[in-house]
């Protein structure tokens, strides 16, 4: 995750990995909510389907999303 970016983006970097810029700052979590609500719309879930599971203060990061 690239936090402050100018422009939101989603990049598939393999089968399993995505590089994602967030257009939000990497403050008080507004990061991580931003994240969460670009990988949701995304992959066509709703927000409340998609977790961090690891690197919650880390650029790199797990997510989870559960049906």
């Amino acid at each position: 995750m690239t936090p402050n970016a100018r422009e939101v983006s989603v990049t598939k970097v393999d089968e399993s990995a995505f590089e994602v810029r967030v257009d939000e700052r990497a403050l008080h979590g507004r990061a991580n909510k931003r994240l969460l609500e670009i990988m949701a719309k995304h992959l066509g879930v709703p927000k409340s389907k998609v977790f961090i599971v690891k690197g919650a203060k880390t650029r790199d990061k797990i997510i989870e999303v559960v049906s």
